[in-house]
């Protein structure tokens, strides 16, 4: 019987260790993936966030360059309808007082001090024709270069989102099957620890019952000897007193005189 204990409490504590172990690993797995979701989760919303700051920044863009284009046509607009009216302004009083003989001598000098005022307002408007469309082309292609830009970046951080919310729902169901596997690995133990619990009361038992009755046995022994020893004792004794009777009744006997 001890045999069969000892086989069977080594196989059952071997297997609550194995299980103990397996546990011990999914555990640490458990956490490693949940700490790994957890961070890609962390990193999804950071770049969402990140989205969304850009598409309100495109959108202000968006709104700002239509604003400015609208007020450059009207600006340019403003600036060719003056231009034409200075050119046309200009060729009437050039065509008046260049006429022959128009009669106009006196009034030349004056004619021309205000063609020299108009020649030099349709140079300024041209001059600031030019460096408003130069500003409008300026401003248009930095528009082009940073929506490009953002474009760019909108795409590829979403397709960080996209790849990192995949990884994370991927992790996340990895999680859910190793808890899944732990608590059929913590009912296995739960099996063995009952096996081992019922085998530690058999075994325990026998061996307590082995002890009382090698105690009960020794004590009979030693009882025995005890009784034994008095018993030798008695005999001894007995044997001592009939020897003495006997040495008594040897010894030679004295005749009184008369």
């Amino acid at each position: 019987h001890k045999a069969y204990c000892d086989k069977e409490l080594a196989e059952a504590n071997a297997k609550k260790a194995d299980k103990d172990t397996e546990i011990e690993k999914l555990a640490t797995k458990i956490d490693k993936m949940m700490a790994n979701s957890a961070k890609l989760k962390e990193e999804v919303a950071s770049l969402q966030k990140s989205l969304s700051e850009l598409v309100t920044a495109q959108a202000e863009m968006d709104k700002l360059r239509s604003k400015e284009s609208e007020d450059f046509e009207k600006d340019e607009k403003d600036l060719k309808q003056g231009l034409e009216g200075l050119k046309l302004a200009l060729k009437v009083l050039r065509d008046y007082y260049g006429q022959a003989n128009s009669g106009h001598t006196a009034a030349e000098g004056a004619g021309s001090g205000i063609i020299g005022l108009l020649e030099v307002c349709e140079s300024d408007l041209s001059k600031s024709m030019a460096e408003a469309k130069a500003a409008e082309e300026s401003a248009a292609s930095a528009y082009e270069a940073e929506t490009k830009e953002n474009q760019v970046e909108r795409a590829s951080k979403e397709q960080d989102v996209k790849y990192k919310g995949k990884e994370a729902a991927g992790l996340d169901k990895a999680v859910a099957e190793a808890t899944a596997d732990r608590s059929s690995v913590q009912e296995e133990l739960k099996a063995v620890l009952e096996a081992l619990k019922a085998l530690n009361e058999e075994c325990v038992a026998k061996a307590d019952s082995y002890e009382e009755r090698k105690a009960r046995r020794d004590a009979e022994l030693a009882g025995l000897k005890e009784a034994l020893q008095v018993l030798e004792g008695e005999t001894a004794l007995v044997q001592e007193r009939a020897q003495r009777r006997t040495l008594r009744g040897r010894q030679p006997r004295q005749h009184v005189l008369a």
